[in-house]
């Protein structure tokens, strides 16, 4: 157990929750602490707004009738001293403001067109990396809707296994078929990296998108976050944050029915995710995916493929079934 100073920052609730004594939000240039874990700050933060809120509404209501008061009598020489108190008074009131809120994202998926129920089968599939082998005769079934994670401690071929699915790379023996009327998506770690550095937001989804108006690429753009003068950005100079955003707007603007995500929130933070996981929790396609995230694996996964030194396990029900089933967490996030 480390007894020193930790000094960190984190887009990952259940990390925080456990590590965390404390909380410093950077909001508008200004530092703000709270005492506690995550879920201590949520629940501090959404009571200071409703707080601040309150405060805003009475002392607008007071202004108002204090105004109301001022212009009723200002032309009444009878009431001039009171009017005139009244006006400094106004004047060396600190106004309260109203809480800031945060800009909500969010993205409606378009209907994606209907897959057939078979999605993709591996049959006695062999990948190796030079003399490390990585699987041997494996045997994968993904149906119609279903949403399988991918788990295993790093270097157990859960990102090959999702290149292999889309075609990335091709096995050295053995067999991968789609189904009928499988369109597939995928995010890679290193989607990112194939973004066009001179050109800007807009016109990246414009080059994806020629057919698409601009109202609605601008839309798209402000559903992950580009509002404003953020479409002219280019793209060298966005965080990495801001490059996986854009690259997830181009993957599912055009509504593909198979979704194939590797690593999707590694960089964003905690508002972006929250998008992302409602935007896929109403989504009607078929799902596999790799995460590190305890929030995002618990609230999309209904199926869960572990690679283990022993061979592959599957499990029936999603990530929170597998952790009552098995009594512990994933690869990667034990401890």
């Amino acid at each position: 157990r480390y007894e020193g100073m930790v000094f960190m920052t984190s887009h990952d609730r259940a990390f925080m929750n456990r590590i965390v004594s404390k909380i410093v939000e950077i909001d508008g240039g200004s530092l703000i602490s709270y005492s506690g874990d995550y879920e201590f700050y949520q629940q501090q933060r959404a009571l200071s707004e409703k707080q601040q809120q309150a405060q805003f509404e009475r002392q607008q209501a007071m202004l108002a009738k204090e105004v109301a008061f001022i212009e009723r009598f200002k032309a009444r020489a009878s009431h001039a001293a009171q009017v005139q108190s009244r006006v400094k008074k106004l004047d060396k009131i600190d106004k309260v403001e109203p809480p800031k809120r945060r800009q909500a994202v969010s993205f409606e998926f378009r209907p994606p067109a209907r897959s057939g129920e078979d999605v993709v089968l591996l049959r006695n599939v062999h990948k190796a990396y030079g003399s490390r082998s990585i699987y041997e005769g494996l045997d994968f079934h993904v149906r119609r809707k279903e949403r399988w994670c991918i788990m295993g401690v790093n270097g157990a071929g859960k990102s090959t296994l999702l290149k292999l699915v889309a075609d990335s790379i091709e096995p050295d023996h053995g067999t991968i078929s789609r189904g009928p009327s499988v369109k597939l998506g995928y995010f890679a770690q290193h989607a990112m990296d194939l973004l066009d550095g001179d050109e800007t937001v807009f016109k990246s989804l414009e080059s994806s998108f020629p057919q698409a108006t601009q109202s609605t690429l601008r839309t798209l753009a402000g559903c992950f976050g580009f509002s404003g003068d953020e479409i002219e950005k280019k793209c060298r100079v966005l965080s990495g944050g801001e490059k996986a955003r854009l690259v997830m707007a181009k993957l599912l603007f055009d509504a593909p029915n198979f979704l194939v995500l590797d690593e999707p929130t590694n960089h964003l933070d905690i508002a972006t995710k929250e998008m992302l996981i409602e935007a896929l929790s109403s989504y009607e396609g078929t799902m596999l995916f790799v995460s590190h995230d305890r929030h995002f694996l618990a609230a999309l996964s209904n199926r869960v493929l572990e690679l283990t030194p022993d061979g592959i396990h599957t499990y029936g029900g999603g990530y929170t079934e597998y952790v009552q089933s098995t009594g512990q967490e994933a690869p990667g996030l034990r401890g």
